[in-house]
């Protein structure tokens, strides 16, 4: 299923926490990715804290982007009560 990214915020511990276009809200942990690639950049707190929506997905100040079926698929559902 593809769900677009409409709200996004960042949390301890490299998580954010995501809203989806049918208001699902999911915590996404970052941790798994950080030691691959081009994610090895968002160790630094102050770049992962760049993180906003672009398009139907989320990005960061350094142009890395993750896959809205990705974020939701193992996302973990969320709720704040």
């Amino acid at each position: 299923m593809y769900l677009a990214v409409k709200d996004v915020k960042t949390i301890d511990d490299y998580k954010l926490i995501l809203t989806f276009e049918d208001d699902s809200v999911r915590i996404f942990d970052m941790k798994p990715l950080l030691g691959k690639g081009v994610f090895k950049e968002l160790k630094d707190e102050k770049l992962f804290k760049t993180v906003k929506v672009s398009f139907d997905s989320i990005e960061w100040a350094n142009g890395i982007d993750v896959d809205p079926e990705t974020l939701y698929e193992d996302g973990v559902p969320y709720s704040n009560e």
